[in-house]
């Protein structure tokens, strides 16, 4: 066995191999590539994962960090989503692969402090856990960003043929659940109230940590101190939406909103950043529905690309029917977007202003706010500082990933031994 490092820093090891090969980023991955960027100064990091990953931490410009392959990046395409029988081999199979791979590498972990589990999925989660039993002293940071809905409950946005995967999804989550609340030393949750799901006599609510996400701010605060800001009635788009195109972001229910605003604005323009499984069927709703004028799909961006949609845009929509948080809306509204959602519990603490909140599936309700923030200049203004002020104020990532560090390591740093 390897002797300790004697350091001042803490140790992290990442581990994730859940691969599922996509355009852009999920939300989990954001959150840990973010911290991964602001943390390598501060601790020592391996970040242990799929190729599939460490090649998305290059194209987001991470360097710097020792990144070790547990496996090449899947071929599998991104269409297993849609067959729940394959999905999971695949997360078995991943799952066998990694845990196998940190037990014959045994050198990678001995002298690390924490590890850190990318998500809830198996391939990401139960490596972790295998690393914690074997080894005790070292914590484990159990990420659990999302929850599956109950498969009977009628919020969940699995539907007809999608309802055996959600249950699937559901049963799984039983098991890492029940496995995070008896071994993980702090759990990381993206809104408050998911934190009372993790409480116990054995974790108090200062180890469930709210990550909520974050949004760098700088390009949009250079952007408004410069003389080259566009006007709002020269912006090309009335709303954009950002996200990925799954049922859980509510992006079929969008096109079904943005129907209904085009009966009362014919005009209406629309941008839809993002991919996903349901991108042939929104484009089979905005082909059917007459809408190829009105919408426009622009695939993944990110950088100044997304950026120049948001400068171009007028509001932020949100319509996700089932999430526990959700950042895509605070891209927008750091540019000073306000935005329109459902009213989920999630999004209460989320963004308690800066956005109007919609009752959960009136669709014509959700139209009827985006009219009333085109129209009523008075609530817009209002909405679009209180959106960029929240974003300045809670969002920064840099603020953001401080906080959760301290929250970590500094109450630990005196008595840890190395």
């Amino acid at each position: 066995m390897n002797t300790p490092i004697i350091s001042d820093k803490p140790s992290i090891v990442f581990v994730g191999n859940y691969d599922i090969p996509m355009i852009g980023l999920s939300g989990g991955s954001r959150i840990f590539m973010e911290l991964v960027r602001r943390w390598q100064s501060k601790a020592r990091l391996k970040v242990c994962a799929d190729e599939h990953t460490i090649n998305a931490m290059v194209r987001y410009g991470i360097s710097g960090v020792e990144c070790h392959v547990i496996s090449p990046a899947s071929q599998t395409p991104e269409n297993i989503l849609h067959s729940p029988i394959t999905l999971a081999k695949h997360a078995m199979t991943r799952t066998a692969i990694a845990v196998n791979y940190f037990r014959k590498n045994n050198s990678l972990i001995e002298d690390c402090d924490y590890v850190y589990s990318l998500s809830d999925f198996f391939p990401d989660l139960i490596p972790a856990y295998d690393v914690k039993k074997r080894f005790k002293r070292i914590k484990w940071i159990a990420s659990y960003f999302l929850f599956a809905p109950s498969p009977w409950a009628s919020e969940s946005p699995y539907k007809g043929i999608q309802r055996f995967r959600g249950l699937l999804y559901w049963l799984m989550q039983q098991y890492t659940l029940s496995v995070v609340r008896r071994y993980a030393d702090y759990v990381l949750v993206t809104s408050a109230p998911d934190v009372s799901r993790f409480v116990s006599g054995r974790i108090d609510s200062s180890r469930v940590i709210v990550v909520q996400g974050g949004v760098d701010v700088c390009p949009s605060k250079k952007y408004f101190s410069s003389n080259q800001v566009v006007q709002d009635k020269q912006k090309q788009y009335d709303a954009c939406f950002l996200g990925r195109f799954h049922y859980q972001k509510g992006v079929l229910d969008l096109i079904e909103i943005w129907k209904i605003v085009c009966k009362v604005k014919p005009d209406a323009q629309l941008a839809m950043i993002g991919v996903g499984p349901l991108e042939a069927e929104v484009r089979q709703k905005i082909d059917s529905y007459g809408l190829t004028k009105n919408v426009r799909l622009f695939g993944f961006l990110d950088g100044e690309p997304k950026y120049e949609v948001f400068k171009n845009s007028r509001l932020m929509l949100h319509p996700a029917t089932y999430d526990s948080g959700g950042m895509a809306a605070a891209e927008g509204m750091a540019w000073r977007l306000p935005g329109v959602s459902y009213d989920l519990d999630a999004l209460k603490t989320y963004y308690p202003k800066g956005i109007l909140k919609t009752k959960i599936g009136d669709l014509s309700d959700f139209a009827a706010n985006i009219l009333k923030l085109l129209n009523d200049q008075a609530l817009y203004s209002k909405l679009s500082n209180d959106a960029f002020a929240l974003i300045e104020e809670k969002w920064d990532w840099d603020k953001r990933a401080d906080v959760i560090f301290k929250s970590i390591f500094n109450d630990q740093m005196e008595h840890r031994i190395l």
